[in-house]
């Protein structure tokens, strides 16, 4: 090590030495037994006449420092984690539903267009043909006509609101 190298060295252990005395406080003060006391930290109760500051400093008041409520801290790490898996959850579950919602109201619509077609095509007084059991091709009735047509009126009133 260079002398240059040493004396800096020396300066910068000097004054953080220096510096550090300068900001701590010391408190002395007679506790109930007659002993004298220093203390970085001030008396317990209220000897305010036998508390007095080493080294010049101020004299510090009898209060300690309040300690931080629980609910005045930071938070930490693990609750910060916590609270955002907890917003990406209610956030998925709000994307989910909103899509599950999306789909029946596209399904609703669909179905109150399928009935509207269904009900025209009835109203047309086209024949209607459809294919039996048997797998021959058979033309609708009236009857039959007339209660599809109630049907599908049914499923326009409910799909179509």
């Amino acid at each position: 090590m260079t002398i240059k190298q040493a004396l800096i060295f020396a300066l910068i252990t000097a004054s953080t030495v220096t510096l550090s005395n300068a900001i701590a406080q010391t408190y002395q003060w007679k506790d109930s037994s007659g002993r004298t006391v220093i203390s970085d930290t001030p008396p317990p109760g209220t000897l305010k006449e036998n508390t007095r500051t080493l080294g010049g400093a101020k004299p510090a008041t009898n209060a300690a420092p309040a300690a931080a409520k629980p609910s005045d801290a930071a938070p930490t790490m693990a609750e910060k984690d916590l609270e955002f898996k907890k917003r990406q959850q209610e956030n998925a579950e709000k994307a989910g539903k909103e899509a599950k919602e999306k789909a029946a109201l596209e399904a609703k619509r669909d179905n109150c267009e399928r009935a509207k077609k269904q009900a025209a095509m009835l109203e047309s007084g086209q024949r209607i043909a459809s294919t039996d059991e048997k797998g021959e091709r058979r033309i609708m009735e009236e009857s039959e006509r007339a209660r599809e047509l109630e049907y599908a009126q049914r499923a326009i009133k409910e799909s179509c609101q």
